[in-house]
Parts: C-alpha cells; sequence; structure tokens
C-alpha cells in the first residue's frame, strides 16, 4: 500500500473558517494516524478575490491550532502552466475539443436545459463538429468530452457508493477562452502531481467529485480514495451561518478559546470513540480513522464548546496561562500593570482558572492581581462597603497589622476572631474585605487573596478604601 498523503485546500479569500478548520483537522489526524503526510495547497487561481491577507490568516491559523503541514506550500496559481499543459494534451488526444459557442448561445442552451428539466447544461454543439467550421476571430474554450452512457460510481470511504447517470454531466470546460485553467480541471492534476491518496473534504463536493473522475479517467490516472464529510449545522439544524457561530479560526482565539479545546470540540462534530468526550491530540491521533466519521450533519454548539474551553483552561499550564492574560489585562489597565503582576498571578492562577470559561474572562478575574493602587470599586462592590461595613474594616486592619507571619490561615483565623468578638457571621467581614482588596463582589478566596497581595499590599488597599 502506498504511503498515504492527503492534504488541505483552502481558497485564500478570508481567513480559515471554522468549517475548513475541521476539514484540515480530519486531513491532518488521517495522515498521523497512518504515519504518511499532510500537504497544504492554496487554490489562489482567482486572482480577484485572492489575497496576501487571506493566505497569512491561513497560515496563522493552521499554526494556532497546531496543524502542521509537511513540505513546502502549494500554489495553485504558481501550477497554472502545468494545468494548461494537460488541457492541450487531452485535446490532442481527442479526448476534448474546441468549443466556439458565444456567451448568448450558452445561456439559450442552459435555459432550454434547464426548462426540460435536465442538469446537462451544454448540449455538445461543437463536440463533434469539424474544426474547419470554427468561426474567425474567435478564441475558443477547451471542453472535456464526458461519457454520455452509463454511470459513474463513486466509493467512498465515508459515504458508501454513491451514482450518477453519465447523461447528467456535462462536458465540462477545462480551459477558458483567455486561455486560464478552470478549477475541476487544476484540482485534478495537482491532487495527481503530488500524489494524493486520499481527498478527505465537505460533502459539498460530491458533485464536483463526479465531474473531476471524469477528468482522472480521460488521463488514465488512477483515482484517490474519496472521502466527504457531512458539513456542519447551527445548533438549531439550519445551515451553519455567523449567528451560530461560522467565524474564522482567529475569531475564537479572540475570544479566548485555547486551540486544544477547538481542536477536541471540531474531532468530536462527525467523529466519536465510543463515549470519549476529551480527547487530547495524542489520543486522536492513535485512534483517528475514517470508519468511525458519521454520515449526518453535525450540530456545532458554541455553549459545549465554551464547557469544553473551560475543562483545558483547567488543565492548561498556569505560567502558560498567565502568558496569555497579561496582555488582555494590560489593556484593560491601559498599561498601567503593578510590577508584581506576574508574580501574583502565577500564584493566584489555580483558583482563577476555575472560574473561567475563556481566557477573556479569566483575565478579568484576573485584573485586581495586576493593579496599582487604588483599586477601582465597581458599583455591586461598593454596596458591601456601607458605613458598618468600614467600621468592621478599620478594626480588621487594626488586628492584621499585628500579623507577623501573615499567610491564609492566619489572616482567616484573626478575620473568625473578630467576628465571633463582633457577633457577626464570617461573611459580613469576607465580603467587604472582597470588595476592598479586589474591586469586586466576586473572586476567589479572600484569605488566599491576601496570602498572595501580601500584607504590605492587602493593608494599603484597606487604607485607600477606609480614608
Amino acid at each position: 500500500m502506498p504511503k498515504v498523503v492527503t492534504r488541505f485546500a483552502p481558497s485564500p479569500t478570508g481567513s480559515l473558517h471554522i468549517g475548513g478548520a475541521r476539514t484540515a483537522l480530519f486531513n491532518w489526524l488521517y495522515a498521523k494516524y497512518h504515519d504518511g503526510e499532510f500537504l497544504l495547497r492554496i487554490e489562489d487561481t482567482d486572482r480577484k478575490r485572492s489575497t496576501d491577507e487571506a493566505v497569512e490568516a491561513i497560515y496563522g491559523g493552521m499554526k494556532w491550532l497546531g496543524l502542521d503541514w509537511d513540505g513546502d506550500v502549494y500554489s495553485q496559481f504558481a501550477r497554472r502552466n502545468r494545468h494548461t499543459e494537460i488541457a492541450h494534451q487531452l485535446h490532442t488526444e481527442g479526448k476534448a475539443y474546441h468549443c466556439y459557442c458565444s456567451p448568448e448561445e450558452l445561456a439559450e442552451m442552459r435555459e432550454t436545459s434547464r426548462a426540460a428539466g435536465s442538469t446537462r447544461l451544454y448540449d455538445g454543439t461543437w463536440r463533434d463538429r469539424d474544426p474547419s467550421e470554427a468561426p474567425a476571430g474567435v478564441d475558443p474554450v477547451i471542453r472535456l468530452k464526458a461519457l454520455e452512457e452509463g454511470e459513474t460510481i463513486i466509493t467512498d470511504a465515508i459515504q458508501g457508493d454513491v451514482t450518477v447517470n453519465n447523461n447528467q454531466i456535462d462536458d465540462m470546460i477545462l480551459l477558458r477562452a483567455d486561455g486560464t485553467p478552470t478549477y475541476m480541471l487544476a484540482v485534478v492534476v495537482d491532487d495527481h502531481d503530488m500524489r494524493i491518496t486520499h481527498v478527505i473534504r465537505g460533502d459539498d463536493h460530491l458533485s464536483n467529485t463526479f465531474r473531476q473522475i471524469q477528468i482522472y479517467n480521460a488521463l488514465d490516472w488512477e483515482l484517490p480514495i474519496f472521502a466527504h464529510i457531512p458539513l456542519l449545522h447551527g445548533s438549531d439544524g439550519a445551515k451553519l451561518s455567523k449567528r451560530h457561530g461560522a467565524l474564522g479560526v482567529e475569531a475564537y482565539r479572540d475570544m479566548g478559546f485555547l486551540p486544544e479545546a477547538i481542536n477536541n470540540y471540531l474531532l468530536r462534530l462527525g467523529w466519536s470513540h465510543g463515549d470519549e468526550e476529551i480527547i487530547s491530540q495524542e489520543q486522536a491521533i492513535e485512534w483517528f480513522d475514517l470508519d468511525s466519521v458519521g454520515k449526518s450533519a453535525s450540530r456545532f454548539d458554541m455553549d459545549k464548546l465554551s464547557n469544553l474551553n473551560s475543562h483545558y483552561i483547567n488543565e492548561a499550564d498556569n505560567d502558560r496561562l498567565v502568558e496569555l492574560i497579561l496582555p488582555e489585562v494590560s489593556k484593560m489597565l491601559d498599561g498601567n500593570v503593578a510590577v508584581e503582576a506576574e508574580s501574583r498571578l502565577k500564584l493566584g492562577m489555580d483558583s482563577l482558572k476555575d472560574r473561567a470559561k475563556n481566557i477573556q474572562e479569566l483575565a478579568e478575574n484576573a485584573v485586581f492581581y495586576a493593579t496599582n493602587r487604588p483599586v477601582k470599586i465597581t458599583l455591586k462592590a461598593a454596596k458591601h462597603l456601607d458605613q458598618n461595613s468600614l467600621d468592621i474594616l478599620a478594626k480588621v486592619r487594626a488586628e492584621l497589622a499585628e500579623i507577623d507571619a501573615w499567610n491564609h490561615e492566619t489572616v482567616k483565623q484573626i478575620t473568625r476572631d473578630l467576628a465571633e468578638n463582633e457577633d457577626v457571621g464570617l461573611g459580613k467581614i469576607a465580603q467587604p474585605l472582597r470588595s476592598a482588596l479586589s474591586g469586586s463582589h466576586a473572586s476567589p478566596g479572600i484569605f488566599e487573596v491576601m496570602e498572595i497581595l501580601g500584607k504590605e499590599e492587602s493593608l494599603a488597599r484597606l487604607d485607600d478604601v477606609l480614608q
């Protein structure tokens, strides 16, 4: 069996779409599973819509997801001479022909075919005509002589056998009148030259596959194995759109999702391994194969993705999380970040990450550790700082100032003893402490916060509020 070679072939007309990311992931995993190669091809033949910015966005999205490719990136446009050569070869061999139809003639043919309920929109006018009948001054296109009888069967690795009658497939254009190759031809030539063994792509390409097989057969080239993945739908079952989360990969990065969460979630959209929900990259490589890809469309659910992201944040290395949130925290503070911010964030990360579903939320929850004094008090937090609370905080501050061994336990014990002496619940002191020290009505355990802030900073923040 030849070495497995897969490819991902996006068009550079925008960023790496979330559906495209799943296609790339499936191709990458299949190649890894079989110890094969995963290639990247940029299908940039549409020069008006292709941009360098989109190419860089695709590279960036792939790299962020960790989907590294083998060898150099292929450019379809750069291979246009090879595509043209093959079109002329087929013409020379009598497997393709020149067509001189005008746009008006073609429009009339299409209208007639549709009225008759036919999917064959070109009637073959120039298929068998003598070249001497060619009109002067008209540049022809080159059309493939497609099979007119019998049927074409795709033995699809996901969909099973899919059949179409050949009389539904018209003679497609291989080379336009201006000499540029069409997408249909370019894809076949590139996949052949790149030694692609498995074409794994969305099932919206199924109709293209029937047409592309005609080109493979005309060239006597071996067919790759085709595998068409059902498309993603929204949580309501409708076609995936922006309101469902059909965004570019960088949008998910900016919303605070981790790449491992995105990969895990996309993997489970249409593929399964028993009841496993949390699947590491190593496990995915070990387990992935096409026989576990379903035939039905999968529903994209942002809430499920967020829950999965929360799991991966909890599992993530603390130093990595601090590195991710520091830029966000700095933005929130307009760059006015405390010198001790990084060390405090590392000490407090275990508790902070328990409460966050994304990196943005984590940064928002952590900003009080990084701020310089005086701490901004939110409206909700200020409600816990009435005069009675301030009176109690003054007493707490006086007791805390006497502590030599400043740590979680001693601070908590001092506060508990004061609560008993004042005949109030511990929460009546802990909540004003939280408001004064964090500026928020919610934070990790306040005594842990005080230990991380340290004695000097904690007392100074209390003084800011009391004054």
